[in-house]
Formats: C-alpha cells, sequence, structure tokens
C-alpha cells in the first residue's frame, strides 16, 4: 500500500534498532551489558519511596480521569516553586508552565509551535533526535559539527555563520549523548548570539526561538556547575522554551512527568499542540509529584544517593578506559560532567576481526563488541555524525558499578585479538 512521504522517509531510532539486536542475542543466551537505552533499570535505581507511595495513594483515591490541558495546577505551582529555589528561575504557574507525558512532546510541540516547513533549525552533531524532529516537520536541517577538545558541546563561533534566518536553536546541557556540559564563559557567547540576530531582525518578523532541554540539570558531578541561558542573561526569556521533568533526575522514566516553561504566549500554543496529541501525564502520577515536590528533604537525599551511585559507575567506566589507553589501546574518554552518559572513543577502523572482517564504520567497531565483548554502546552517528566518528554513547543506568568494572577486561581482550 502507499504510504504518505513522511512515512517513506522517516527513520527510525537506532538506538532501538541496536537495542532490538541486543534483546535477540540476549534471548539466544548472550551476556551483554547493555550500555544503549538511556533509561535506569528500575531494580538498580528504583524512583523514590515517596514518590511510589503518592502514585498508589493517588490511584486508590480515582485520581484516573483526564488531567487540565496544562497539567493540574497544583502540580504547575510545585513546579514553579522547584524552579525558583534550583535556579532562581520566575515561571507563573497560570501561564508559563505546562506540563506533558515526559519531556519527548514538549519538544516536539515546541518544534511544531515556532518552526514553519522549510525553515532552519540549527544544533549541533551530536545530539538527541533533533534531526528526526526536522523531519518530522520538513524543516531545515542546520547540524553543527562539534569537537572533542569542546567536549562536543557547539561554540558560538561554530553557530554563528548558520544563524542568519534560523526559526530555532536547539542545545540541551548536560549533554545527551555525551554527558558534557557548557562552561559559562561558552554559553553566554551563544546567548549573546542569539540576542544579536534578534536585535537585527525586522520589525514584525518572526524571533530566533531558542530551545533549551536540561532533562539532567540535577544530575551534574563534581565541580561542574549547571548554567541556562535566561539566568545568564535575563533578556533571552522572551525566547527560551525550556524542557524539564523528572525522568531522568528522579529515575522516574516510566512516570511519565515531564515539564516545560517559557514565553506565555508559546506555552499557549504547545498547550494546544500537547492536547491533540493527548500527551498528557497521567493524573495520578501528575497528583504525586506536585506532592513530592513540595518534600524538599526526600528530594535532597533521593539525588544525592542517585548522584553518587550514578557518578560511581560513571567514574568507573571512564578510568578503565583510560587505563586502557594508557596501555597502548586506541581508546579514550571523556570525564564525566552530568546525565547518565559517558562519551568513549574505540578507534579501532581498517582493523581486521579474527574470523576475517574488516571494521569500516562505528557500526562495525559496536558490533564486533557486542558480539565479543558482551558491551554495547551507541555510535555517535545514531546522534547526526558519521559513521567515520569513532565516538561512542555509553548509558549507566542500567548497569551497576560491580558489572562496569567486569566489562573493561573484556574489552580488553575483544581489542587485543583485532589486526
Amino acid at each position: 500500500m502507499s504510504v504518505s512521504v513522511l512515512a517513506q522517509n522517516l527513520r527510525g531510532s537506532e538506538i532501538i534498532k541496536i537495542a532490538g539486536e541486543i534483546n535477540e542475542l540476549k534471548r539466544r543466551g548472550e551476556n551483554i551489558a547493555n550500555l544503549t537505552i538511556g533509561d535506569f533499570d528500575s531494580n538498580i535505581y528504583p524512583i523514590p519511596t515517596a514518590l511510589k507511595q503518592g502514585i498508589i495513594e493517588a490511584y486508590n483515591d480515582n485520581q484516573t480521569n483526564y488531567p487540565p490541558a496544562d497539567g493540574l495546577l497544583s502540580l504547575r505551582e510545585s513546579v514553579s516553586k522547584f524552579l525558583k529555589d534550583g535556579y532562581n528561575l520566575d515561571y507563573a504557574a497560570s501561564n508559563e508552565i505546562l506540563i506533558s507525558g515526559g519531556s519527548r512532546p514538549l519538544i516536539y510541540s515546541i518544534y511544531m509551535a515556532v518552526v514553519n516547513p522549510g525553515e532552519k533549525v540549527v544544533f549541533p552533531t551530536p545530539s538527541w533526535n533533533n534531526n528526526h524532529y526536522c523531519d518530522l516537520l520538513s524543516a531545515e536541517s542546520v547540524m553543527i559539527e562539534t569537537r572533542p577538545e569542546n567536549n562536543f558541546m557547539p561554540t558560538a563561533d561554530e553557530i554563528r555563520p548558520h544563524i542568519k534566518g534560523a526559526a530555532l536553536l536547539a542545545l540541551c546541557s548536560p549533554l545527551n549523548p555525551t554527558g558534557t556540559m557548557f562552561g559559562k564563559k561558552d554559553l553566554e557567547e551563544i546567548c549573546d548570539l542569539v540576542i544579536e540576530e534578534n536585535k537585527n531582525r525586522a520589525a514584525g518578523e518572526k524571533p530566533l526561538y531558542l530551545l533549551y532541554d536540561q532533562i539532567y540539570s540535577q544530575l551534574t558531578f563534581g565541580e561542574h556547575k549547571h548554567f541556562d541561558p535566561v539566568t545568564l542573561r535575563p533578556e533571552l526569556k522572551d525566547y527560551t522554551i525550556f524542557v524539564d521533568g523528572g525522568s531522568k533526575c528522579f529515575a522516574a522514566t516510566g512516570v511519565r512527568v515531564g515539564w516545560g516553561f517559557g514565553p506565555a504566549h508559546v506555552i499557549d500554543n504547545m498547550k494546544a499542540i500537547v492536547g491533540h496529541m493527548g500527551a498528557w501525564a497521567p493524573k495520578a502520577e501528575q497528583f504525586a509529584m506536585a506532592k513530592f515536590l513540595q518534600d524538599e528533604s526526600s528530594v535532597d537525599t533521593y539525588l544525592t544517593e542517585l548522584k553518587g551511585n550514578v557518578q560511581a559507575s560513571l567514574n568507573s567506566l571512564y578510568q578503565g578506559f583510560q587505563q586502557l589507553k594508557a596501555e597502548g589501546f586506541s581508546v579514550d574518554s571523556i570525564e564525566p560532567m552530568g546525565a547518565i552518559y559517558l562519551t568513549v572513543k574505540v578507534d579501532y577502523f581498517g582493523k581486521t576481526t579474527p574470523d576475517g572482517k574488516v571494521l569500516e564504520t562505528a557500526t562495525d567497531i559496536n558490533f564486533y563488541l557486542i558480539k565479543n565483548a558482551g558491551i554495547a554502546f551507541v555510535p555517535f552517528s545514531a546522534f547526526g555524525t558519521g559513521e567515520d566518528v569513532a565516538w561512542f554513547r555509553a548509558s549507566v543506568g542500567t548497569i551497576t558499578d560491580a558489572d562496569i568494572r567486569q566489562t573493561i577486561p573484556r574489552i580488553k581482550e575483544a581489542l587485543s585479538k583485532l589486526k
């Protein structure tokens, strides 16, 4: 049967495809350390006890009908206070905050609210799903190639040549897939670039909007600090739409409670779009999240424990790769800064496997490690780069620190077999 041009050309999630192949290997009895999906194993990282109990109580109270289109007022008020206390960001519960079923509907609705078909969307590579959202809207993808020397974060100088006339600049920090973050100076320079571009636009011309995904902002490590555009440059409040939520900071990916916030007129249009999609967060979960966010002690206690465990796993993987590098293997890793991801390099292009296959692409390298080291990463090619990029995302949310330590000798053995 014929289908739409969009359906014919839309690419599925490369990460889900890799995960499906891993699951098939597991079904056959293979033991694979799956570091692909940006999720948490709920047996290793259960959601906060108070949040879980709140969900149960809400269902027992029969909070199972439709929620308001923009989310429960009690939750929007809790989010407003959470933002004020945690970031000193002042957004009104009445008309500047939108609740949805996780962050994906928020990102999609931002695109739909501010981008017309054919308009430019500027974003770095690697980054998560921006290329797919551009495909959905028939927008022009302007992909900014980033460098490991700058931790794969884009700079103002890299963005500047492409910003004129763009509808949206999409940024994320801490960044999925790299786990790296903007420094204050770099983000300030990008903010100034956006301000300059909007000042140069004609009266009545649509401004350049800034999508700022900070879903991992609560998960930062060591001396690394999260920065946001509106705090650094308050005049950007009229143009910045934030993506946030409880999915990552509370290991609550299946609870499906996200929140976006920004200019009232944009949020109002996003509300209509999310409403037509039916992409609301479940009502019981909204009640529970509203109550949990008000419990500062429980929130702080949970975040401290979660961050400690995630950081331990990231550090073990980072140090393991650094040890392999010191031993002469063609690998590398970037210091963990935030999120649940580590950026690792496995540069074995052109090497030959014991069965005679030449590793020509990042995907070839990845599947060699899956089958011979029992560990799976995601090539940066799944995030918009070429297959000739030897960097990979490692996600540690579904594996213990002890299991990560056991993977390093397997990686070493597998790489030693390549010729």
